[in-house]
């Protein structure tokens, strides 16, 4: 029996090893690790991958959330309405300016924000809307940016999982007023280590991020606002300009593998498969299904997930709590039942092994086995 990772790195650095290598030689070198044409040169490519006029890189997806929601000066007393159902970043960010999240259900079929919902959250304190484009799958974003100018809101993508993903022919962090992504190493795009990257056509949004990600000068010693350090080093740089030549090869790989997942589970009772949105393409970062209760007392999905543990297959639970029952915002006062899909997926919800070179015979192993687990 073959153990099947949820997640697996070093088929990819088998194809691109020799270049990463040089790469990085070629960086340690110059004697120059931070800054300089190796960051330029993969921002520059990087915006005009996703479609903007500016790509500003920093250090992690979740200060290019922070320096976004910062550039769009929302601070203390404001409202960001989000989703509970996304890594604890998308709203930490929110409370790190002083401002409150407003956590609004999910879509069962796509895990993402639930747009019917969102128009009766917002209040006058409400000045902008993060939407996740969950597991790669995108959000309806003719839709949210129609509520957003309705109400003058900003738009802040949360593109972490989402890298080359599209909502009707554009690429998510090009669509609303602020891009987020995370090149975190399980991402679609992913550094050798920590990174990230806000995106506009917005100049002035992105200079006020250039400014901040730099301490909050715009020139040297002199200093506009509190900033932080949040730089993309040399080295991850040159290595994110390597992989994303690659990026579409592997979204394309990746899109093959959920059709054959998609294809294969089927017919398979007692789960239920992800659903890709009419108008959007995914570039699934994830492929979760859907483990369903049938109203059992022991949760069905963590006994599948140890059986198919014990069959040699690993998978991963994304998320086990929704944001609005963690301690962290208890002061906020949600109560269990108030955002019932958020909590029910969280209790169903199971992402299978998924990477650009997942084989057949290791999928097969992987189908097997949950089928088998499901008995």
């Amino acid at each position: 029996m073959n153990f099947i990772p949820p997640f697996d790195l070093t088929e990819q650095y088998k194809l691109i090893g020799e270049e990463v290598g040089a790469a990085v030689l070629e960086i340690l070198a110059s004697g120059r690790y931070i800054g300089g044409s190796p960051v330029e040169q993969f921002e520059q490519q990087f915006a005009q991958y996703v479609g903007t006029t500016h790509g500003i890189a920093c250090n992690s997806g979740t200060d290019a959330l922070y320096l976004a929601l910062r550039s769009l000066n929302i601070s203390a007393g404001d409202e960001v309405i989000t989703t509970p159902f996304t890594f604890v970043a998308t709203a930490e960010t929110v409370s790190a300016i002083g401002a409150t999240p407003v956590f609004v259900d999910i879509d069962a079929a796509t895990f993402n924000l639930d747009l019917d919902q969102v128009e009766a959250a917002i209040t006058d304190r409400t000045k902008a809307i993060i939407p996740v484009h969950l597991f790669g799958q995108p959000v309806d974003m003719t839709r949210l940016m129609e509520i957003a100018q309705k109400y003058n809101l900003a738009v802040i993508e949360d593109c972490a999982q989402s890298t080359g993903a599209e909502w009707n022919g554009a690429k998510v962090g090009s669509i609303g007023h602020v891009g987020c992504f995370s090149f975190f190493p399980t991402k679609n795009l992913g550094a050798c280590g920590d990174g990230g990257a806000v995106t506009t056509s917005d100049p002035t949004i992105a200079s006020k991020v250039r400014m901040l990600r730099d301490h909050g000068q715009y020139q040297r010693y002199r200093y506009e606002e509190v900033g932080v350090n949040s730089r993309l080093d040399a080295v991850q740089a040159a290595i994110l300009q390597i992989k994303l030549r690659y990026l579409e090869q592997w979204n394309s790989q990746r899109q093959a593998i959920a059709d054959r997942y998609s294809q294969l589970l089927q017919p398979v009772p007692g789960i239920q498969i992800p659903q890709a949105i009419v108008g959007g393409r995914s570039v699934w970062n994830q492929y979760t299904i859907r483990v369903l209760s049938k109203g059992k007392l022991v949760n069905e999905r963590d006994r599948v997930r140890q059986r198919l543990q014990d069959q040699g297959v690993s998978s991963m639970i994304y998320y086990p709590v929704p944001l609005h029952l963690q301690p962290v915002y208890a002061l906020l006062g949600y109560q269990p039942g108030q955002l019932p899909v958020s909590e029910q997926m969280a209790q169903e919800v199971l992402s299978l092994p998924m990477f650009p070179e997942l084989s057949p015979l290791q999928q097969d192993q992987i189908v097997y086995a949950l089928k088998d687990s499901l008995q």
